[in-house]
């Protein structure tokens, strides 16, 4: 159609798309560059972490961590009970001494074993998990000193008799004491497929119910 042979013509040199701008590059990223060109991670929210923010936070971080990290982040979610590795935990000295853009880049990238959130959490919601993770750290290591005055504290075990859950509820969470890996394999009878703990002892199956024909 034109003289150069293309259908259409080229952008205009540093146009951007609608919506595409990204002008704030530590709210998309988490990282900020350094003098040698390094990524720097800083213990700082791009905005502020109010409690709307927070209440976001725990609502994604309940939908989308807690299956592998648990409700209290200590890294014993329902993936233990299955089999999987413990996941991180968010109380150990380690993640503790982390800075929050280091939760945000861990999302959007993923980090060993934990694949990339990008596509299920926006940066916005991403950075409102980061300040849950903190609260929920800040929370597991709580005194009373740190409760304001006039405010009312109660302990979780006379709140777990009251709404009569498990005895359990408000002990601390431990490993299941026989746990085996999972492998992402399908046995014949197209039952997933995990290696036993004594490797002497044939494959486990998980049965599971299918369709009626098949």
């Amino acid at each position: 159609m034109f003289a150069d042979h293309r259908g259409a013509r080229p952008q205009v040199v540093n146009t951007v798309a609608r919506g595409q701008l990204h002008e704030d590059s530590y709210f998309y990223t988490g990282v900020i560059q350094g003098a040698n060109g390094y990524r720097e991670e800083q213990n700082l929210m791009p905005f502020p972490a109010t409690a709307a923010v927070l209440a976001r936070g725990q609502e994604r971080f309940n939908i989308y961590c807690t299956p592998c990290h648990s409700r209290v982040g200590n890294g014993l979610g329902a993936i233990v009970d299955r089999g999987y590795k413990p996941a991180a935990n968010f109380h150990d000295q380690v993640r503790m001494a982390q800075p929050l853009s280091h939760y945000f880049y861990v999302m959007t990238h993923g980090y060993g074993a934990m694949p990339d959130y990008s596509a299920q959490l926006t940066p916005v919601d991403r950075w409102a998990v980061a300040a849950y993770i903190r609260a929920l750290q800040l929370s597991q290591a709580a005194t009373q000193a740190d409760v304001p005055a006039g405010a009312q504290v109660r302990d979780l075990k006379d709140i777990a008799e009251e709404k009569h859950l498990p005895a359990g509820f408000a002990e601390p969470w431990k490993l299941p004491s026989t746990a085996v890996q999972a492998y992402p394999s399908v046995t014949k009878e197209g039952y997933p497929a995990m290696a036993p703990a004594n490797p002497a002892d044939p494959a486990i199956t998980i049965p599971r119910s299918k369709p009626a024909g098949q």
